[in-house]
């Protein structure tokens, strides 16, 4: 998770099949984020996650503010 442009890393990280897999399991868990952060009363702006391939480069982001729907 990239937040205030400080990256913090999952240690265990997840491992999926194939990019869609990774995507829609980082639109989840920032669903998940954006409730906390919701219930708190803390600002959501900006904060993304970040999905690395095994070498470590990144293949995609997920913004928080994404994954959230209006329609």
């Amino acid at each position: 998770m990239r937040q205030d442009g400080v990256l913090t890393e999952d240690p265990g990280g997840s491992e999926f099949a194939t990019l869609n897999e990774a995507h829609d399991y980082a639109v989840g868990s920032a669903r998940e984020i954006l409730a906390n952060r919701v219930k708190n009363g803390k600002i959501i702006d900006g904060d993304r996650l970040e999905v690395v391939r095994p070498d470590g480069s990144l293949a995609l982001t997920v913004p928080l503010k994404s994954a959230l729907k209006f329609d």
